[in-house]
């Protein structure tokens, strides 16, 4: 931020899960970063960040938090209640809404009436953790309302302007960055031959398809015995990431005899990506971290190029081919008019060019004039009860908040921490509930196609 501030900036961020929670940070830390510093130089020292966690099905555990190896000066889980009670009396600088659409249209309702007759309150953003593939319009109508709606590339800057224009909203707030996880080691060959599959919660979302690409990995390790051939997983069976994840992979693949050269991992993705040769996917936004690198990256085409699978997004980046292919040796040849529209490998501002770090300059620009503005006008997102009556109201009720932003009665209270009890009761819920999404209800759906 400018050298005109003098005081350390008060930064908060709202997050539902581990990867917005990622997201979430280290949008924070570029926001914040001294313009004139190294890549790795932040203003963070500077800078005082405050973390929450929604509470929810998604809420991350501690290993999660580990592994995606962001810090903050302190970390906490919320619930929206005590959320907005601690934004109506906490003088924060900047707030990052690291949300589902869902999410974030509450808490910008319900900060629009904590805030009532403040002449002064934090600048509010939001935007997307990857790639935007499906909702375009309804996650984006979701979200309007904050200062700074952010674009990961300069195609999401121009899609996301068309659709408020297109609607009659206010797309001044939309501004282009990139993805704030972008970054690591130019790629260099490695020895033995790194081949990392990333997997995703949903996608596929059947256990034919995942057992398919299962078998295919397999198949590639044995075919290709010189290669490391790696599953990386984003969770551990119980745990909840941005997605439901109803089929792990880690069940499938208990089976015997698997090949020696064959191993699943976690860990954080670019940790992965520094040993990795070649990336296949079918539409993970870990495709954009490994292009970025200069990686071989392959999204594949073995189940279809669809909407449902994501992989329709990458038509055009040079990098779609089948397990067929890649068995064969094929590595793809990232086209660079795509990648350069994708905010990655030049990441940079609109006109070209330029470092990662440079992408988030006029970002920085817009915060800084409004953290310097006298006064800043009340959020007013696009949907309210007049213009959304059937829709708006109930998003904001899973929050336990009125259609004005106020707390509905009996909402959670958000004057005291719970009790031992209580924190026992919702650790048990909370298990209750994913046990039963997990296992209980793929149960059910199977039952019901016999």
């Amino acid at each position: 931020m400018p050298a005109s501030h003098t005081k350390p900036l008060r930064i908060a961020v709202l997050a539902d899960s581990d990867t917005r929670w990622k997201w979430g940070a280290l949008t924070a830390d570029r926001l914040t970063a001294d313009p004139d510093a190294g890549p790795s130089e932040s203003a963070s020292g500077a800078s005082v960040l405050d973390g929450f966690l929604l509470r929810g099905r998604a809420t991350p555990t501690a290993r999660q938090l580990d592994e995606v190896g962001v810090r903050a000066d302190s970390l906490r889980e919320v619930t929206a209640a005590e959320f907005l009670h601690t934004m109506a009396k906490e003088p924060y600088d900047l707030l990052v809404l690291a949300l589902v659409g869902g999410g974030v249209q509450a808490m910008l309702h319900g900060l629009a009436h904590a805030w009532q007759g403040r002449t002064r309150r934090p600048v509010v953003v939001t935007g997307y953790v990857g790639v935007v593939y499906e909702k375009l319009a309804d996650g984006l109508l979701l979200r309007h309302g904050a200062d700074l709606v952010l674009a990961n590339s300069r195609q999401d800057a121009d899609r996301f302007r068309d659709v408020y224009e297109g609607v009659g909203a206010d797309a001044s707030s939309v501004t282009e960055v990139a993805l704030p996880f972008l970054g690591g080691a130019p790629y260099e060959k490695k020895d033995p031959y790194t081949v990392v599959f990333a997997a995703q919660p949903s996608v596929p979302d059947n256990r034919r398809d995942r057992t398919y690409l299962l078998d295919r990995l397999i198949r590639h390790a044995r075919r290709h015995p010189e290669r490391e051939v790696l599953l990386k997983l984003r969770s551990q069976p119980g745990e909840h990431t941005t997605h439901i994840e109803e089929l792990p992979y880690q069940k499938l693949a208990r089976q015997p005899d698997l090949p020696a050269n064959f191993r699943l991992v976690y860990g954080n993705m670019g940790e992965v990506l520094d040993r990795t040769d070649l990336l296949v996917t079918v539409s993970s936004t870990a495709a954009l971290e490994s292009l970025h690198r200069g990686v071989p990256t392959v999204v594949l085409t073995d189940l279809g190029v669809r909407e449902a699978l994501g992989n329709h997004h990458f038509v055009g980046s040079g990098c779609l081919a089948s397990w067929d292919q890649l068995d064969a040796g094929h590595e793809p040849l990232p086209d660079p008019w795509w990648v350069a529209r994708q905010g990655v490998a030049a990441a940079g501002p609109p006109s070209g060019g330029g470092s990662h770090a440079a992408a988030f300059d006029e970002a920085r620009a817009r915060i800084a004039g409004l953290l310097a503005a006298a006064e800043l006008p009340p959020l007013r997102p696009y949907y309210t009860p007049v213009t959304a009556p059937g829709y708006q109201p109930g998003i904001l009720a899973r929050h336990h908040l009125a259609p004005d932003g106020s707390p509905l009665p009996g909402a959670p209270s958000a004057d005291h921490a719970p009790g031992p009890v209580r924190r026992i009761v919702r650790r048990a819920a909370r298990g209750a509930y994913r046990h039963g999404v997990q296992r209980v209800a793929p149960m059910i759906r199977r039952m019901g196609e016999l």
